[in-house]
């Protein structure tokens, strides 16, 4: 088992060669070789014996100094309100990680942080370069101001443009090239190797790697009866660097995987036994739209997870609008498929008793959720909401064909009235039906209570009219 050299050609000090290490008895891990003159002199909590455990996941820098502790270390460890509300209705207490919180809203500060901090004295002089759209470039340009690092991001032509923006306001040097984040990286790498600047792969990287099994260290402090932890998959940087630390120091802690079943990556890689491309499609997760897991962080990772699974995107649009309603939490495709998998029943072997009333206590398995970022558009979010009401049976679609006479569309909106229910939209068809030329048909987008207030919509449609099509498939 090998950890490739990065794909820059770096010959840094510590180098990224494997090793396995016995940790805790029986149980082994691939790691990083460290050098020991890279150790940064201020460590928080934690100090690794390095020859022991020979992983620079495992020793605190002072990378977290300039990170938001993001809830748990505050709401969880010492304010036990910050459980989920969510936790009785799933049967499991669930802790969510808010990396959304951090200052450019993900996880990716973390990686991108000690990727910089680790830099010789003549990288950091000559600069960094990185091709993103979003995440990994906004952390990267923030931190490289903040340390005075120079950064060029390469983004695509489809970057959203508060990102570009926001990049740009942190001082990095944004050049917008390619169609796709595939020739933005073609590009980003070439231009690195002419002007001599290292190129920052924003999930592969050895340090960014190691910088993102920081949160790993971060969620065992803070639960530390931790039995489970679930986290969102792209390129598979995050859940290497946390299953990592998790597994180092916690071996029988679960740790579960989860993608979009629009871009599968990593569970392509583990079928075939090295990353392959998968076939991707648009999905709502955007920033797991990764087609070909990083070499590194499938080596890292593909003996530690306990489990990978796929979620749909209902799922991810109902656990979104779940995070807003319930946790008063503006979280972005990505960031919600842990709680999306929850939601859709794929982890059965973590529930325990359902409680109907949401202020008992829920004695049960202790799961910690990743919500990992938090950068999801204004208009993406509304009609991704509308997408969540819709899989909750809350936002309903269907066609009713009614008497065109005076009187007929009153009618139908009086039992709508009668009900409850309010319309959110409505429009009439006459020209093309095939039946009598005294009906109309009406087709109705309206809001529900719940999936029971819908049943009960439907039910009094069915009863009153012959000619009820309920459901989205007509449209």
């Amino acid at each position: 088992m090998g950890v490739q050299e990065p794909e820059d050609g770096m010959r840094s000090r510590t180098r990224s060669s494997a090793i396995e290490v016995r940790c805790q008895k029986t149980f082994l891990i691939p790691v990083l070789q460290v050098d020991l003159h890279f150790i940064h002199s201020k460590t928080r909590h934690h100090y690794f014996d390095v020859i022991s455990n020979c992983d620079v996941i495992l020793i605190r820098y002072d990378v977290t100094d300039k990170l938001v502790m993001s809830g748990l270390i505050e709401c969880v460890k010492y304010k036990s309100s910050a459980k989920s509300r969510m936790s009785p209705m799933f049967g499991m207490n669930i802790f969510f990680k808010k990396e959304f919180l951090q200052i450019t809203g993900s996880f990716k500060e973390r990686g991108a942080r000690y990727a910089l901090q680790m830099l010789s004295k003549e990288q950091k002089e000559k600069g960094v370069i990185a091709a993103s759209a979003g995440n990994h470039a906004l952390a990267l340009s923030y931190h490289g101001h903040d340390l005075g690092i120079n950064v060029t991001v390469i983004m695509p032509i489809i970057a959203p443009i508060m990102k570009v923006s926001a990049c740009k306001s942190y001082g990095a040097n944004v050049i917008i090239h390619g169609a796709d984040i595939s020739v933005s990286k073609d590009y980003a790498q070439r231009l690195g190797k002419e002007k001599g600047l290292m190129y920052i792969n924003g999930y592969d990287h050895p340090h960014i790697l190691a910088g993102q099994g920081t949160m790993g260290l971060e969620i065992l402090e803070q639960v530390p009866d931790l039995d489970a932890c679930i986290i969102p998959v792209g390129g598979g940087g995050l859940i290497a660097g946390t299953a990592l630390a998790i597994k180092n120091l916690r071996p029988d802690v679960k740790i579960i995987g989860v993608e979009s079943d629009q871009c599968p990556s990593f569970s392509a890689a583990i079928d075939a036994g090295k990353p392959v491309r998968a076939n991707t499609g648009s999905t709502i997760a955007d920033g797991l739209a990764v087609p070909t897991v990083g070499v590194n962080a499938f080596v890292t990772a593909k003996s530690l997870i306990d489990r990978m699974i796929t979620v749909k995107e209902e799922y991810i649009a109902l656990a979104i609008l779940r995070l807003v309603e319930l946790e008063k939490a503006v979280v972005e495709g990505a960031g919600a498929t842990g709680l999306a998998a929850i939601i859709q029943g794929l982890v059965p072997e973590l529930e325990g008793k359902k409680l109907v009333n949401l202020l008992e206590r829920c004695l049960n398995i202790r799961v910690v959720v990743a919500l990992c970022g938090g950068n999801i558009d204004t208009t993406a979010l509304g009609r991704v909401i509308e997408r969540g009401l819709a899989a909750d049976h809350r936002l309903i679609r269907f066609v009713v064909t009614v008497s065109d006479r005076p009187g007929g569309i009153a009618e139908l909106t009086k039992v709508l009235s009668d009900l409850g229910v309010s319309i959110k939209d409505i429009f009439h068809e006459r020209a093309w039906l095939k039946s009598n030329i005294f009906n109309v048909q009406v087709k109705c987008v309206v809001e529900t209570r719940d999936h029971e207030h819908a049943a009960e919509l439907e039910n009094a449609l069915r009863k009153k009219y012959q000619q009820v099509i309920w459901g989205p498939w007509y449209f």
